[in-house]
């Protein structure tokens, strides 16, 4: 493929990047958005000792959704939110019986452990007693995997390798047995348990894959079975280590006897949100929100995931609130919101259970995993909506992640600058922020999905070598690190939460165009991978239409900010005429079943897949129906979860099924209507979707 650039486009590029470059010690000092005293009154607040003491506090529960641990926790958060004078500080509790839908999340009951111990056993003279203990509840909680049911089991150890396909099995009697199983324990559970009768399951599941999977081989994963198994089971885990040693024993032809206690199940009970408020100062505005958002849930200690995001959003409770009422910050017109849930399901439990939260709330910052020092080898993300919610808040979490950079950069380069971010008991190095287009994986996923559309900005560390390990402990956690995401979240919040002026709307839009120069070298490089014709054009139409209505999402905050005048301007300025010199081949008209219209019925409401539940998969099941291809698509730059999110989220009523297919095609990569369309119908046959008539979609 060809690839035109006019010349002034290439001057307005490399003046764009020599902006970001040059003359650091000026350009560095001067904030975005915010005064110069407002940030220095937070640089001088916010402390990341502060939020690490708190984190302590947090990473001594187990923090089961519903569980004894999660309370203790939550009761935690509460009471500090209490302590730094913060309003409407609440728990709320929404029953979980596995029973109750909240949209498209099935509730799933408490669950809590009292004790759980594995046992090797060993044999004299005919008697058999424990001789090596292997996992122990009260030393280690995540040695159970969560879900697992009371036993007491005396049993020998079947190595199954993977445990999750027929072929495992093939030639091995499981029956009443112990399965020592490489993948997870909810995969293994229904063949090693429902199919062939063991009586548990021990796994040694490795962490996520990144670079370090199976490299520190002590590490024991976080395991979890299924919630809603018609066949309950228990089932421990192993490092990579202990695995190694005990499938080498029984290749050798060693029989290996193990003894399980578990006391631990499943309970009716409820999911616990807490939540608190600083109110706005503007009679007309202060009923809407601008929310903080994190996960509370997690395994002890999960320190960086997701302690981290619930000490530093607690952190900038108490720092706003402080200055607020010091006067050294002025009361926001908006109402400042904290929320401490159950990731996904918590989140998509309360905009259900609540509706009046989700019309209030205007944006988000979600963060999840923001606290990880050098061990961790986590990169920090300040990251983007999908393009199917195109909004300048994006851009807001972005210049002030950029000027945190530029500031830390420096100081770390010179020892000198005014907003160094650093606190004494913390780091020295520069933050080094990524700014990432969307991804997956966390509550902004249900807040930005298509049933809310609400805009967040996602602060996140991806990779960190200890997730859902535990390694994942304080020792890793870095309080400079802690108080520079609390910067850029309390920054972009606050900024938020007080804007509704044409002057700060106009900032705003400055913003966009600021990040849209360097977005649109994004835009370039994908049309150099040699992509297809059509989806070259599919790409410049879909960055121009995000850049537009991302200049108008301003109207969101300040009603009329981009006027026509405005808007025209705006667009001069980003060089839009430049970009669209050459766009490449364009897509033939929709035609046939391309011309499908739907809309989204007003229930349910949520993604399709929540936590330790698929809506999608479970109702298709119901109707005997099959599994789509979509789900299991791979994109130049996404995969079927993805692919499958953002095709239900650019439904909207108006789009047809191949205008979709361009939107997501332009996001992830090309992908054939077809698949797109078996999706669309899959949804409306399960009635998440209804067709539009044509007459009603022109």
């Amino acid at each position: 493929m060809f690839l035109w650039l006019p010349v002034a486009l290439i001057f307005v590029l490399a003046r764009s990047l020599g902006a970001q470059h040059s003359s650091p010690a000026a350009d560095a000092q001067k904030p975005p958005l915010l005064s110069a005293a407002e940030v220095g009154a937070l640089d001088q607040e916010l402390s990341g000792e502060a939020a690490k003491r708190n984190l302590e506090g947090i990473v001594r529960f187990h923090r089961v959704r519903g569980s004894r641990g999660f309370h203790d926790a939550a009761e935690l958060v509460a009471d500090r939110a209490r302590a730094y004078g913060l309003s409407d500080v609440q728990i709320l509790e929404f029953p979980a019986d596995g029973k109750i839908f909240y949209g498209t999340q099935r509730s799933r009951p408490p669950w809590d452990a009292d004790f759980a111990e594995l046992w090797e056993m060993s044999e004299k003279d005919g008697k058999w007693s424990p001789a090596v203990r292997l996992a122990s509840w009260d030393a280690m909680p995540v040695t159970l995997a969560e879900d697992s049911e009371s036993a007491d089991v005396t049993a020998d150890l079947v190595d199954v390798g993977d445990g999750t396909k027929e072929s495992d099995y093939a030639g091995k009697d499981v029956r009443g047995k112990i399965v020592l199983a490489a993948a997870q324990p909810g995969p293994v559970q229904h063949l090693a348990v429902e199919v062939h009768g063991a009586a548990g399951i021990f796994s040694y599941a490795l962490n996520q894959p990144q670079a370090w999977q199976g490299e520190d081989e002590s590490l024991i994963r976080w395991g979890h079975l299924e919630s809603f198994a018609p066949v309950k089971t228990f089932a421990f885990m192993a490092s990579l280590k202990t695995a190694r040693s005990l499938r080498t024993r029984l290749a050798h032809g060693e029989m290996i006897r193990l003894h399980a206690v578990v006391k631990a199940g499943q309970h009716p009970g409820a999911y616990e949100i807490v939540t608190a408020t600083i109110p706005g100062a503007d009679p007309k505005l202060r009923g809407e929100e601008i929310a903080f958002s994190c996960h509370l849930d997690h395994q002890r200690p999960g320190a960086n995931d997701n302690a981290s995001g619930c000490v530093t959003i607690l952190e900038v409770a108490r720092t706003l609130q402080k200055l607020i009422t010091e006067g050294k910050l002025a009361r926001p017109a908006r109402t400042l919101r904290f929320i401490w849930p159950p990731e996904i399901e918590g989140t998509t439990t309360l905009l259900n259970a609540r509706p009046e939260f989700a019309a209030r709330i205007k944006a988000v910052v979600h963060m999840d995993m923001v606290g990880g020092g050098p061990a961790t080898k986590a990169i920090f993300h300040v990251t983007r909506g999908p393009m199917s919610l195109p909004s300048f808040v994006y851009d807001v979490g972005e210049a002030f992640g950029d000027f945190v950079n530029r500031e830390s950069d420096l100081y770390a380069s010179t020892g000198h600058a005014l907003f160094p971010f650093v606190s004494a008991e913390g780091g020295k190095e520069a933050l080094q922020a990524d700014f990432a287009d969307y991804s997956m994986g966390s509550d902004h996923d249900v807040y930005q999905e298509g049933s809310f559309r609400i805009p967040a900005i996602y602060l996140n560390d991806w990779p960190d070598r200890y997730i859902h390990t535990n390694g994942d402990v304080a020792a890793n956690i870095d309080p400079t690190k802690l108080k520079r995401a609390a910067f850029i979240g309390a920054a972009s919040g606050y900024f938020l939460a007080q804007l509704k002026t044409q002057v700060q709307a106009h900032k705003a839009v400055d913003t966009v165009i600021e990040g849209a120069s360097l977005r649109s070298l994004k835009v370039i490089h994908k049309r150099m991978l040699g992509v297809p014709n059509e989806v070259d054009g599919i790409i410049m139409e879909s960055f121009v239409d995000n850049e537009q209505a991302a200049f108008k999402s301003v109207n969101d905050f300040v009603p009329d900010a981009m006027t026509p005048d405005a808007m025209e301007a705006a667009e001069k300025r980003e060089f839009m005429m430049y970009l669209m010199g050459d766009s490449g081949g364009w897509p033939a008209p929709a035609s046939g079943e391309g011309l499908l219209v739907f809309s989204r019925n007003s229930n349910p409401k949520g993604p399709m897949t929540v936590f330790g539940y698929d809506y999608l998969t479970d109702h298709l099941a119901a109707k005997n129906l099959p599994h789509p291809k979509l789900l299991d698509y791979q994109g130049l730059w996404g995969s079927g979860e993805e692919f499958a999110y953002e095709t239900l989220n650019f439904v909207d009523g108006k789009r047809n099924a191949e205008k979709i297919r361009e939107a997501v095609s332009a996001e992830y990569g090309p992908i054939p209507v077809e698949l797109v369309i078996e999706y669309l119908k899959s949804l409306e046959s399960i009635g998440v979707l209804k067709r539009v008539p044509a007459q009603s979609a022109k």
